[in-house]
């Protein structure tokens, strides 16, 4: 009783903390950035998507450089490094119109994981050497990143990962390997999360820019997968690879912190990709159900299909409104994990919800 009775006391904290804060707040430069996007996704991303489909990959190198030269892939980094020196609304932006406008899931989630999830802790953490290496080309588009966290036995248990990286003089060594890693097959370099030394599984972690071309890299496979096929996935082996002690990010030790903090950054993005997308779902089933005839006249017109459009209307709005609400915060400083906990869970269960529910009032060409 008395864990319950702390457990509503933290959530009503929580919601009197959340609920007086203000909601993002889009100008005419969002605008800007927005019709950039979508001139981009129609040159040079749509018209190629059945294409990569096909083949299970995008060239990330020629995609992302031309984000890089449109200053998309580092909205709210360093313009010492490139970046574009803004705050976290433009990232919202910029993601639900891809989100709305591409033809397919893979190239979003290769941009996703290049400008907002393997470099944050680099951003914020790293030496000033390590960004101009690593983050510089990253944002222009010269090197594609990847993060390497995942592995056979550890994903969301990120404590139980056990990939290695011993001390050897000035050098790390690293053994191990990594799954799932999304951009992993064609990437240049790789964020990777490794044991440093022996203590706690919270505390004995670091952060690691591994370039990818070393000895003892192997980039084992490319993964295949049910949907999200351009996006390529890999698996990748670590076999006494060497780097300096000076690719740490921030503090050695720190790195579990560190990815945590990154995890934010991903969330955010989900959200925002997530909401766009499902919009963009719900769009297209009410231009098909206005078109589509059965019993002399319009779908639309059937009562049904607008009551379950507008619910699934409701679940969208919930998740686009968290995405605000965090972004907000986190434009202000604030810590963003527990917002961003709940649109991780929520924005894959809405956006499962409403491909499936609309999917219904497609028949047949669903």
């Amino acid at each position: 009783m008395l864990a319950s009775r702390k457990l509503v006391q933290c959530i009503s904290r929580r919601y009197l903390s959340v609920s007086s804060t203000r909601m993002l707040q889009f100008t005419e430069q969002h605008d800007e950035l927005r019709s950039t996007v979508r001139k981009i996704v129609e040159k040079d991303i749509n018209p190629f998507v059945d294409q990569w489909e096909k083949e299970g990959m995008f060239d990330g190198h020629k995609l992302f450089k031309t984000l890089g030269s449109a200053g998309l892939l580092g909205l709210t980094r360093d313009p010492k490094y490139g970046g574009q020196g803004l705050d976290y609304s433009f990232t919202v932006a910029m993601y639900e119109e891809f989100g709305y406008h591409i033809n397919a899931a893979g190239p979003l989630t290769g941009i996703g994981v290049q400008a907002d999830m393997a470099t944050p802790g680099l951003a914020r953490f790293g030496t000033d050497e390590l960004k101009a290496e690593f983050l510089a080309p990253t944002i222009a588009g010269d090197y594609v990143a990847c993060v390497g966290i995942s592995e056979p036995e550890g994903g969301s248990d990120v404590a139980a990962i056990r990939t290695t990286a011993k001390r050897e003089g000035d050098d790390l060594i690293i053994n191990g390997g990594k799954m799932w890693i999304t951009n992993g097959y064609q990437a240049d370099w790789m964020c990777l999360l490794a044991n440093t030394r022996q203590d706690s599984p919270h505390k004995n972690k670091s952060l690691i820019c591994v370039p990818l071309n070393l000895p003892g890299v192997h980039k084992a496979r490319k993964i295949p997968k049910m949907g999200n096929l351009s996006s390529d996935t890999a698996q990748i082996f670590f076999d006494n690879v060497r780097v300096p002690v000076k690719n740490i990010i921030g503090e050695e030790g720190m790195g579990f912190i560190y990815q945590m903090l990154q995890f934010g950054d991903e969330r955010l993005v989900v959200g925002s990709t997530s909401t766009a997308s499902a919009q963009r779902a719900i769009q297209d089933t009410i231009e098909y159900c206005k078109q589509r005839k059965t019993f002399g006249q319009p779908l639309i017109n059937n009562q049904h299909i607008h009551f379950k459009l507008a619910e699934l209307q409701c679940e969208v709005e919930a998740v686009r409104a968290l995405t605000y609400l965090a972004a907000d915060k986190m434009i202000e400083g604030e810590d963003i994990t527990y917002l961003a906990s709940i649109i991780k869970l929520k924005g894959g269960r809405m956006l499962r919800e409403v491909v499936d529910g609309c999917l219904q009032f497609w028949g047949g060409m669903g």
